[in-house]
């Protein structure tokens, strides 16, 4: 059995949900304290062992190859006046193995995935979505290639969501299951509210086979008008089997603005130089707030 050592990272979209923060920068460089949330992927990916990353971009995403290039000047200033914390957190960032290739075309995220082909062969490999940063143990990435590794098949990730949030994600049809595992019965790309098969949704972690390649060549139109990867999921179940693993860890949303606000303060509140002064702050807000409420019901 091959060893997952590839990955893949799409970061082609518009991020529209951000606009117009993101008209001239790309939304994976908005930052999560003080590092972009890109690089919380990227290492990720690292820690789970692959050695070779794949961007795929799209147009005016030039920061995101430059944040990951090694900036001379600045690492000197760095050096040269001793500060050398930062140096090391820059130096970090450009200490990675990092290929790109660009989506001419917004088909989809299965395209995006399928456009990253002749990099990875005829491997298996991980595709890490950047909407979605997990804190855990053990790399969320690491664990799926764990079950690759156990199961020869593909694997993909999976958490429990509310019902009535099914529609936003693709859903897993669970068969038998073993510990975290599932076997699975079908893929269901955003189901409507009431017909999911069940709440466990996809959350933007994968380990596929190449032979996933063959059914997203099809460039079948799917969900949205796009070509969508749970798609090509789904038929490359059908042929050869497809699990589901319930990861340990947790999940952050920072695809859309409130969660990416609460990732940023949930994050703050573990760092130790931020947490006392931020709750301050927010108590202090909060007091605000609630005297703005109590005059405005007066005036009404």
């Amino acid at each position: 059995m091959k060893k997952v050592t590839k990955a893949i990272i799409p970061a082609a979209g518009l991020g529209t949900r951000f606009l117009p923060a993101t008209k001239a920068m790309p939304k994976e460089m908005l930052p999560i304290l003080d590092k972009p949330t890109i690089q919380y992927i990227v290492e990720e990916a690292i820690d789970s062992g692959v050695e070779d990353i794949i961007v795929v971009t799209g147009k005016g995403k030039r920061a995101i190859e430059d944040h990951f290039d090694i900036a001379f000047e600045l690492e000197h200033t760095l050096q040269e006046r001793g500060k050398l914390d930062i140096l090391e957190k820059v130096r970090k960032s450009s200490n990675v193995n990092l290929h790109y290739i660009r989506q001419k075309e917004a088909k989809g995220l299965g395209h995006a995935v399928w456009c990253a082909r002749n990099f990875i062969g005829n491997e298996p490999f991980a595709v890490l979505l950047g909407d979605d940063i997990v804190e855990s143990e053990t790399p969320c990435t690491k664990q799926l290639i764990e079950q690759y590794e156990r199961t020869g098949k593909s694997v993909i990730g999976v958490q429990m969501v509310d019902f009535d949030q099914t529609q936003r994600y693709g859903i897993v049809d669970p068969g038998n299951r073993l510990d975290h595992l599932y076997e699975v019965n079908r893929f269901v790309e955003k189901p409507p509210v009431g017909k999911a098969p069940s709440n466990l949704a996809i959350m933007g972690r994968y380990v596929l086979t190449p032979e996933i390649f063959d059914y997203l060549g099809e460039q079948r139109i799917g969900t949205g008008g796009e070509i969508q990867l749970t798609d090509a999921i789904q038929a490359l179940n059908e042929d050869q089997g497809v699990y589901a693993y319930d990861f340990q860890g947790v999940r952050y949303d920072v695809g859309e603005q409130l969660g990416f606000i609460l990732t940023t303060i949930d994050f703050a509140l573990r760092n130790k130089e931020l947490r006392y002064p931020l709750m301050t702050e927010i108590e202090a807000l909060m007091e605000r707030e609630i005297r703005n409420q109590l005059i405005m019901g007066r005036s009404e």
